[in-house]
């Protein structure tokens, strides 16, 4: 599996992950430049700007489409689409738990987003890259928002520069942790965590670090890591 003609160096996405189902997830980036010339987050006919979703062990050397994947068999789009609507998507995870998804998606020049996929969603989500970015119309006043999942989480540019998508806390060291999702910013090394209410998300500021945080880790105990990108070193994700 290849992507052929690259069109721009930049926005790669960044994770791949087997979902509770076997399946193989893969999130790519939009192609790259600024403001996605090529339309490539709202079109069915590429791979770039999506998540997808593939069986990999169908067939030895090969990976094979799942049939209940959202755009097999519609005329002109990829079957191996499972979400779009994205921009980069800088790191996606499963609750080990429940089996929801949460997208880490790298804004443009004011917002930078997380994204949720409930488990047992069919896929077909549309997060809305370039219509809008995080929940504001993109360089319109306004847009047509039919059909699309506005984030759980968005902050500004006044908060950092790019986000860092992690995991949801499922470790057994710290259960005052348990069932919080925890994102950074790659720019400021403030961590927040998200947590589910009937009414909404609570959101909060956990730690304002100096930590170039350029990605997470789960171990096999569910303990949450982080790695910091300029000093090479990693650390466990604990209360304060």
């Amino acid at each position: 599996m290849c992507i052929r003609d690259r069109p721009y160096p930049n926005h790669n996405g960044g994770s791949l992950a087997f979902g509770p189902d076997g399946y193989l997830y893969a999130g790519l980036g939009d192609g790259g430049s600024a403001n996605d010339p090529l339309g490539a987050g709202q079109r069915l006919d590429t791979w770039l700007g999506k998540l997808l979703r593939l069986d990999v062990t169908s067939v030895d050397g090969e990976y094979g489409v799942p049939d209940d994947n959202p755009f097999v068999g519609q005329e002109g789009a990829q079957g191996e689409i499972w979400a779009y609507g994205l921009r980069n998507p800088w790191r996606f995870s499963f609750d080990r738990a429940t089996g929801d998804v949460f997208i880490a998606d790298v804004g443009q020049n004011q917002w930078e987003e997380v994204n949720f996929q409930p488990a047992g969603s069919g896929g077909g989500e549309n997060y809305g890259w370039n219509i809008m970015e995080a929940t504001h119309c993109f360089q319109t006043q306004t847009c047509d928002q039919t059909g699309l999942v506005l984030p759980i989480f968005e902050y500004t540019h006044s908060q950092g520069c790019s986000v860092t998508g992690g995991y949801v806390y499922r470790g057994e060291a710290f259960p005052e942790m348990m069932g919080n999702y925890f994102v950074t910013d790659y720019c400021t090394g403030i961590i927040w965590r998200l947590f589910p209410q009937a009414d909404g998300w609570l959101t909060d500021i956990v730690l304002d670090s100096d930590i170039v945080i350029s990605t997470f880790g789960e171990g096999a105990d569910s303990e949450i890591y982080l790695a910091d990108y300029v000093h090479g070193a990693i650390y466990r994700l604990r209360p304060g």
